[in-house]
């Protein structure tokens, strides 16, 4: 193991396995050397979020920030799904888009936790993880979900063997 894979590994960090979704979307899709991962929310399990509510009023900053890294891990969980197991086939993390629950009381600081998973994606993959982003306070997410992130990543190889995520 090397790459990518290991300095995961080094962080003490595994992936979640690739959870299915019981709605009308692909969770993932690769088209060719690219995978588009739908926004992931931080799930504990298919029926248990690790908190709810929104940032700044239920949710703490410290919540907050541990549900962007679980929310980045799901989502590079079907990254590695579509790249035969591995995240040493990702060559750029080429976008990431960070959605928050604000309520009335909307934090000031949703830039600075979303450098959470900014952050844990540059450990990861080095200079390939470096991005754009975009940062969006809503009214509401599903599920009560105080975080919601969604990316897209180039793979080095152009690969359509896995096929849609289901």
């Amino acid at each position: 193991m090397s790459g990518a894979d290991a300095r995961l590994q080094a962080l003490g960090l595994v992936l979640p396995q690739p959870t299915p979704t019981h709605y009308a979307y692909l969770p993932a899709l690769r088209h060719g050397s690219t995978v588009y991962v739908a926004g992931q929310i931080p799930k504990l399990s298919a029926d248990q979020l690790l908190v709810q509510g929104a940032i700044g009023e239920q949710v703490g900053e410290a919540q907050a920030r541990e549900a962007v890294r679980l929310c980045v891990l799901h989502a590079l969980s079907w990254v590695a799904h579509h790249a035969q197991g591995s995240l040493d086939a990702v060559e750029q993390i080429l976008r990431v888009n960070y959605f928050f629950q604000v309520g009335e009381r909307a934090s000031t600081r949703l830039s600075a936790i979303a450098d959470t998973g900014s952050e844990l994606l540059v450990a990861i993959f080095g200079r390939q993880g470096e991005h754009p982003r975009s940062v969006i306070g809503v009214r509401e997410l599903p599920r009560n979900a105080p975080v919601l992130v969604s990316m897209d990543v180039a793979l080095a190889v152009a690969d359509e063997s896995r096929g849609p995520a289901r």
